[in-house]
């Protein structure tokens, strides 16, 4: 496996996070020690709006000095964005981004585009968001093929975020250069065995990112009752192998099943102890020293 660090880490979206540009994330993750970067594929960082020729070529040579890897471009997809309104081609526009992505990951030298699959939505039910996220997977494979890419699709959205659902949709679009950008993080805060879910996804995962996160308790007073209420409980982010998630039982299963790809980090919800660069920087390489057993 090699180590790539998520862009989003530094830009900074959650209140109090320290903030870096693309150019400077891509220098820190290399200062770090990481072997390549998955690159935000949104503003601040890499927006299909903004990434002409000059800047990607900028980005390129900056990559090629560093000596980093191209980990996989994270497409931020939906398919079942704005269902209401049938006559707004919305699936098309995200087909249209990912097939921009994938000649901008070519130009970069990758060669995998993580995307979601889709949230709830109140105008569809589940044979529906079903439709929708096969029909626009299987054409997005389709058109990244022609620029030599394949589609992670993660365990992250509502639509079959559950592992044994996820291998069903796989099996569904039937695209050979289709997988899974299958993570740890969302069979464990269902509450399912991680080891034996990634035992069964290890033969089709492209890529994998990590975060650790703790459970907190939550709960409501109702003072008619002089009582608490439980609410679900507060994920918590922490240092990689602190929190509750069995990672090692997770990437020995997945090592075992064949995976040697991209093991991405990613800081992507408030942090335990703050969101200040020194702390940053500490959960960044709290992630490489974990990870030393199963990285090449």
């Amino acid at each position: 496996m090699k180590a790539s660090l998520h862009t989003v880490s530094y830009a900074g979206l959650w209140a109090g996070q320290a903030a870096l540009g693309l150019e400077d994330t891509i220098r820190r993750a290399a200062g770090l020690g990481y072997a390549g970067v998955m690159i935000m594929a949104k503003r601040p960082h890499l927006s299909v709006l903004d990434a002409d020729e000059t800047m990607l070529g900028r980005i390129a040579d900056l990559i090629g000095e560093l000596g980093l890897g191209v980990g996989p471009m994270a497409a931020y997809t939906n398919f079942s964005a704005d269902a209401e309104h049938a006559e707004v081609p919305a699936g098309e526009m995200q087909v249209l981004y990912v097939s921009r992505l994938a000649e901008i990951t070519q130009r970069l030298g990758g060669d995998t585009i993580r995307i979601f699959t889709a949230y709830s939505h109140p105008k569809l039910d589940h044979w529906g968001l079903r439709e929708r996220c096969v029909r626009g997977i299987k054409e997005c494979a389709r058109r990244a093929a022609d620029f030599g890419c394949r589609i992670a699709v993660q365990n992250h959205h509502c639509f079959s975020v559950d592992y044994r659902a996820l291998s069903d949709l796989l099996e569904d679009i039937d695209e050979p250069n289709c997988g899974a950008g299958f993570d740890a993080w969302s069979p464990a805060v269902q509450g399912a065995d991680v080891v034996e879910a990634a035992r069964a996804m290890a033969g089709v995962t492209l890529c994998t990112t990590s975060a650790d996160y703790v459970l907190r308790p939550r709960y409501s007073y109702m003072p008619e009752l002089v009582n608490y209420q439980s609410l679900p409980p507060l994920v918590q982010a922490v240092p990689m192998g602190t929190g509750m998630i069995d990672y090692a039982g997770f990437f020995n299963a997945l090592k075992q099943g064949g995976f040697d790809g991209w093991a991405t980090y990613e800081m992507c919800s408030p942090l335990r102890g703050g969101g200040s660069l020194e702390n940053l920087d500490h959960y960044a390489r709290t992630y490489l020293d974990f990870m030393q057993p199963w990285l090449d």
